[in-house]
Formats: structure tokens, sequence, C-alpha cells
């Protein structure tokens, strides 16, 4: 899991480069806190998953209520940006895209 969270934070930071070559230094605060926005909450997770494996208490219920608490924690995130930056939207879509494709090709990779 921790591997994963290295990945993305990888990612992130290679989008904003990126972001910031094309676009300049906004487009890359962009890149990186719409990245921000799904790193966190999965964090968090992985934080309370790792917390339930320990404690033998964990269950498909609590997973899916988790899963969803840390959808609801991105979208909040993600409202939140414009109000307390000036977002550049093409650069938050490719920083919070770049950590959604590390997660698919973890799973890939795994199996």
């Amino acid at each position: 899991m921790l591997k994963t969270l290295l990945f993305q934070a990888g990612a992130v930071f290679a989008t904003a480069v990126v972001a910031g070559i094309v676009a300049g230094g906004g487009a890359a605060l962009s890149a990186l806190a719409g990245g921000a926005a799904y790193i966190l909450p999965n964090l968090l997770f992985m934080l309370r998953l790792m917390a339930a494996m320990t404690m033998r208490r964990g269950t498909a219920a609590g997973f899916l209520i988790g899963e969803a608490v840390k959808l609801a924690a991105v979208v909040a995130l993600l409202l939140a940006l414009p109000r307390v930056m000036e977002v550049q939207w093409p650069a938050l879509i490719a920083g919070l895209f770049a950590v959604m494709f590390v997660n698919l090709f973890a799973l890939l990779l795994k199996t």
C-alpha cells in the first residue's frame, strides 16, 4: 500500500514538473493540488485499513464505508481548492488523473 502511495506522489510530481515547463508555476501548483486532493484522503484510508488489519477488525462493510468517506473527502477538497487558490483546471485535472492512473497500473502489475 505504501509503495502505491509513493508511486502516486512520484506521478504527481512528474506531472507538476511537466505542467510547470509547459504552462508555468501556477500550473505546477495546480497539478500538485489536484494530486494532493486524492493522495491525502488515500493516505488516511490506508492508515485506517492498516489499523483495522492489525486489530483484526476489518470487514467488507467497513472497507466500503471507508472508501465512500475517502471519495467524499476527495470531492470536498476539489470543491474547496478554487476558494483557496487560483486554479488552472487542465493542470489540476492532469494531476488528479496521474494519481488515478497509478492506481490502475498498480492493480494491473499486482496480478
